[in-house]
């Protein structure tokens, strides 16, 4: 019983850390995504080239050919 504490202590620390790392790579592929939707010297085209640029490294990065 007396290891149950740390043992949930760590637990939190580390679903806190691994929610955190979620958080700040969604938080980069939208700021991405807006930079790309909102750059005004893109044409439409290019805009959403540059989306579909960030949708392929996403794939590369995660080794996700195709999303489920």
């Amino acid at each position: 019983m007396a290891t149950k504490a740390p043992d949930q202590d760590l637990s939190r620390v580390i679903a806190e850390e691994m929610s955190y790392g979620v958080e700040t790579a969604v938080e980069c592929w939208m700021t991405q995504i807006d930079s790309a939707l909102t750059d005004t010297q893109l044409t439409t085209l290019g805009r959403l080239s540059a989306v579909h640029q960030i949708v392929q490294n996403y794939k590369l990065l995660t080794g996700k050919m195709q999303f489920d």
